[in-house]
């Protein structure tokens, strides 16, 4: 059934029941095609009704409940469980529970339900939480936050899912810790209409993604999109098979970054390594949405705003639209993402720009009223964004997605900054059609996301925190002769521990330390363990390396005797006297983009 498609006797539709008001607290009554923003219909609204329940208890002691409108009226008994006519018991109570009290009504600090009253700070909430992401994250996690336990069974059933075994996160998310996910936009063709897109048969590769960084305080996010002709290595990936068997799919060199999806068999958690090997950035989680998606998505929301700079009309893509203004959806939506030749240099590092410029458009169209007011359009969103999405298993259920919207709505609209990694064309192709990574920009990028800074200007208490760490480089210095280090290598350079080790003996004269091969896990960042009384020696030790403070782990108890450091490389180790330390200030000439400000496509 897609977003439309909506009415039929079998099929469950909580939009047309009982759904709750977020102004009032009450449940109301919705039938079909009720509400303003039904589409296709030209009769009256039908009038919302709120009731509550009340239980009773008859002449034998048995539980009864009992409805009343909002002028108090009581409608009549019906028993738990049981319906009365066309407007019984209200469905899926026991979804509407919340910890503050029975039926998702929470109380005040006086004790009186706070449905009540006018509940200004909830809908704030919801508001915050559709400007974390934009594109499908952003309207699954809106539908859930509102739609409680009777719709996620249904979500549920939506949703198709992955397990990328070691390659994502099994926890929604790490209150201690930033948060990586991945958006893929595949060029798979499914859905009627999309014959004239992508690669005949494809079974989809990496199209369009974005790793989207959420800060560890969550107060700003970086999407980064990463261009589908970026050349560079896939490594070696274990693929789950459909009997529950794993196949190891070997790694290739110098391809394009679409490659790490579809081709040999890849799937999602491959991708997610190859976008670990190029950042030195663990994925948590995945989502994946094909061309079909992006039709009825941008449909379901109402329409997305563009601005062109000129008129456009491209054969390839079928955009044909004056300069101006417009809303898009559908069709129009899908060429407008898709087209490659009407804007910049007519090549894909523009494409991106607009995709950029699509997606920030609908998070501010997300952020209006005509859509926060109505649980409808809401439903309509979650239920368009849930058929279309494919996820990790660490997010596969609508209450998984619920509670990961939950954590990230904290981010807000002008702290959420859109990046594309720096590139040069390809100098191994005469006419350059695909790039590769700028390493003086890039590596610059990529350093400031593992030390989780921020591309916007935040005030936070992450500051003072930061604040707190650098503290510790702060102080005496022991010699180098006194400083006992043993060195894992935890990142993805081989041979790194002994080469640092040997760098440190030869280079700065650290003649106690050890090389202790690969440690027990992979690393991302690069820590130093000292205990208090080594902390003239971590901090002479992180000064040659350009440690910066947030790779210090100090312990509470001393070292006894001959005890060294433990130094362990991650994945921002590039190379012995290469300072891991990320800048303070984006590079200069990075494309950026901020979500809260529109822009015309040029």
């Amino acid at each position: 059934m897609d977003a439309q498609s909506r009415g039929r006797a079998d099929e469950f539709d909580p939009a047309d029941q009982w759904v709750l008001n977020p102004h009032t607290g009450d449940y109301e009554l919705r039938l079909n095609n009720s509400g303003g923003d039904s589409a296709g219909t030209s009769q009256p609204s039908t009038p919302r009704i709120p009731r509550r329940r009340e239980p009773v208890r008859d002449g034998d002691g048995e539980r009864r409940t009992t409805t009343r409108d909002s002028g108090g009226e009581r409608r009549g008994p019906a028993r738990d469980g049981q319906g009365s006519g066309p407007r019984g018991e209200v469905p899926g109570q026991r979804g509407r529970r919340s910890a503050n009290g029975p039926r998702g009504q929470e109380r005040s600090g006086h004790g009186e339900p706070a449905g009540r009253r006018s509940r200004k700070a909830p809908k704030a909430r919801r508001k915050k939480a559709l400007l974390w992401t934009g594109g499908t994250m952003a309207f699954v996690l809106v539908g859930l936050s509102v739609g409680g336990y009777a719709l996620y069974q249904h979500f549920n059933g939506n949703l198709n899912t992955v397990d990328v075994g070691g390659a994502g996160n099994k926890n929604v998310f790490d209150n201690d810790a930033p948060i990586n996910i991945l958006i893929i936009g595949t060029d798979k063709r499914t859905g009627k209409g999309n014959e004239g897109y992508g690669d005949k048969g494809s079974v989809g590769h990496a199209d369009t993604n974005i790793l989207f960084h959420v800060s560890e305080d969550r107060t700003n996010a970086t999407a980064l999109s990463i261009p589908r002709d970026l050349i560079t290595n896939i490594p070696d990936c274990t693929v789950k098979q459909d009997d529950g068997t794993e196949k190891l799919v070997p790694g290739t060199s110098n391809v394009r970054f679409n490659q790490s999806l579809g081709q040999e068999g890849r799937n999602a958690g491959c991708t997610m390594e190859t976008v670990r090997e190029i950042t030195g950035l663990k994925v948590d989680h995945f989502m994946m949405v094909d061309f079909n998606a992006v039709k009825e998505l941008s449909t379901a929301v109402g329409g997305v705003e563009i601005c062109l700079a000129k008129p456009v009309k491209d054969p390839d893509s079928h955009l044909d639209l004056p300069a101006g203004e417009h809303r898009v959806q559908g069709e129009d939506a899908l060429a407008f993402v898709r087209t490659r030749h009407s804007f910049g240099n007519h090549g894909d590092l523009d494409r991106i720009k607009v995709q950029q410029q699509f997606i920030a458009s609908m998070i501010r169209q997300m952020q209006s009223d005509s859509t926060l007011t109505s649980p409808t359009k809401l439903y309509k969103l979650a239920d368009a964004a849930t058929k279309a999405l494919t996820v990790d298993t660490g997010i596969g259920t609508g209450k998984k997605l619920a509670a990961l919207a939950q954590e990230l709505s904290k981010v807000n609209t002008k702290n959420i900054t859109f990046a594309t990694v720096p590139v040069l064309d390809n100098p191994a192709e005469k006419t350059p059609v695909t790039v590769v990574l700028n390493p003086a920009k890039s590596d610059q990028l990529f350093a400031m996301m593992r030390d989780d800074t921020s591309l916007t200007e935040v005030k936070s208490k992450k500051k003072a925190a930061k604040s707190k760490q650098d503290a510790l480089l702060k102080g005496s210095k022991a010699a180098a002769g006194d400083v006992r280090v043993d060195v894992y290598n935890g990142g993805k350079v081989p041979g790194a521990a002994q080469a640092t080790v040997t760098w440190l003996q030869n280079e700065q004269g650290v003649l106690k330390s050890t090389n202790k091969a690969n440690a027990p896990a992979k690393a991302t960042k690069t820590t130093l363990e000292y205990a208090p009384n080594q902390a003239d020696q971590a901090r002479a030790l992180a000064a040659m390396m350009g440690l910066p403070g947030s790779a210090m782990k100090q312990g509470t108890t001393d070292a006894e005797g001959l005890q060294a450091m433990v130094l362990t490389l991650g994945d921002d180790f590039k190379g012995a006297g290469t300072p891991i330390t990320g800048p303070a200030k984006v590079p200069a000439d990075i494309q950026q983009a901020n979500a809260d400000k529109a822009e015309c496509a040029k």
